[in-house]
């Protein structure tokens, strides 16, 4: 089964029909029918890592500020409390909580949404533990790889460049700094060169700025550690707007 990083953007995508959404329904054509789903999004941070283990996880509206259809919208897809035992014991020795309760956040639902719309896939999202350093969550990230082979499909959705207090959606030309490090990321993913990405610090000021707090960067290192030597890489939704981007990723 492949592996997915999705830039997910503005919780609009998920109910707007743009060439975002209708990307993401076509990355879901191309690919195998999964198992379930093992999703790491930018909008669950924990100290200490968590798993959603509920039968039927509700849908969080964990934002603010959007029309009321925004709100309205329910992605009622099952749990799979199997795959979050699966995923605890495939990291182990580390531990991982298993919350009954949790649901999906908008970085989970808003892109799934669009890719299975009949919400009859199963789908447990894997929290992201900010008491860990990069390398660390890559680690986790290829711990997980047996679940390729399992069919279930691993998804990080976040955005490569993501820096809210530099962008301005009137104006949605992406600064200098974006574009160079979206396109510098890129180059390093083609050339199966996750070392630098890991060690984003080292990649300059276009990075920084770039990935600022970074919780919407980690889940691409998880989808970069599922990568074995033979994997071809594809993009798609490739755009940087204002200071966010977009590109998506294919392994597999």
């Amino acid at each position: 089964m492949p592996a997915l990083f999705l830039g997910h953007g503005s919780p609009m995508n998920a109910i707007e029909d743009n060439p975002f959404r209708r990307g993401w329904a076509q990355a879901a054509a191309e690919l195998p029918r999964p198992r379930a789903i093992l999703c790491v999004s930018a909008h669950w941070e924990t100290r200490g890592l968590g798993v959603t283990g509920s039968e039927q996880p509700p849908t969080i509206h964990d934002f603010y500020g959007f029309p009321q259809a925004l709100f309205d919208v329910r992605y009622p897809a099952p749990g799979a409390p199997w795959l979050a035992e699966r995923a605890a014991a495939l990291l182990a020795p580390r531990a991982v909580a298993v919350d009954p309760e949790r649901g999906l956040d908008h970085g989970a639902w808003a892109v799934l949404r669009a890719m299975y719309p009949k919400a009859d896939v199963p789908i447990v999202q894997l929290s992201l533990d900010r008491n860990r350093s990069a390398a660390e969550h890559y680690a986790l990230g290829r711990a997980l790889r047996p679940l390729r082979d399992e069919g279930v499909l691993i998804v990080g959705s976040g955005d490569i460049v993501h820096n809210l207090r530099a962008a301005d959606f009137r104006k949605p030309d992406a600064p200098d700094w974006a574009v160079r490090f979206n396109d510098e990321a890129k180059r390093l993913i083609a050339a199966h060169d996750h070392q630098p990405l890991i060690d984003y610090a080292t990649l300059g000021d276009d990075a920084l700025w770039s990935i600022n707090s970074a919780e919407h960067y980690l889940p691409l290192l998880y989808v970069l550690a599922q990568q074995d030597a033979g994997d071809a890489v594809s993009l798609f939704n490739d755009a940087v707007v204002a200071a966010i981007s977009m590109t998506s990723i294919r392994i597999g």
